[in-house]
């Protein structure tokens, strides 16, 4: 039996390179529709709550993708660490700290990780940079090889 695998997007789509997750999680939810053999489940908001924390825990392994501002080249998939404090806005929680409060509440462990996907502008209503469609096509083969991999440790 495979892995049950989440792909989790987040992201402003009006917010230019914001909409990286939210994008992506578009672009693969065509690509499965052509290859139903691959296992694998799709969800996107604009931001994660703590209700987040029931979503992710049906399932094996969870990726959360976002737009990212961090120095990085294009992309960077890494595991994510629970965080089991409870500093959060109302308006947005940290994948970690989602993934925390799935162990303390719902004694579920997926192995969950973060694709970061690079991005340049975040002005309202404007298209996608370049260099954000260039990452966003790097991330989606990222994806791709990770839903063929075997979970990564």
């Amino acid at each position: 039996m495979s892995d049950r695998i989440l792909i989790y997007g987040i992201g402003n789509p009006g917010r230019q390179d914001d909409a990286l997750g939210i994008l992506l999680v578009d672009k693969l939810d065509a690509w499965l529709k052509e290859n139903p053999h691959v296992r694998a489940e799709t969800d996107q908001n604009y931001q994660l709550n703590i209700e987040d924390a029931d979503r992710i825990a049906d399932f094996d392994r969870v990726v959360f993708v976002d737009a990212s501002v961090h120095d990085i080249e294009s992309t960077l998939l890494e595991k994510i660490v629970p965080d089991f404090r409870s500093d959060f806005s109302m308006h947005y929680v940290e994948p970690s700290f989602v993934v925390g409060l799935c162990h303390q509440v719902f004694d579920r462990k997926p192995a969950c990780y973060q694709l970061h996907i690079k991005a340049y502008e975040f002005e309202f209503m404007k298209p996608l940079t370049e260099g954000g469609k260039k990452n966003l096509e790097i991330a989606f083969k990222e994806i791709l090889d990770f839903l063929q991999q075997a979970p990564m440790v």
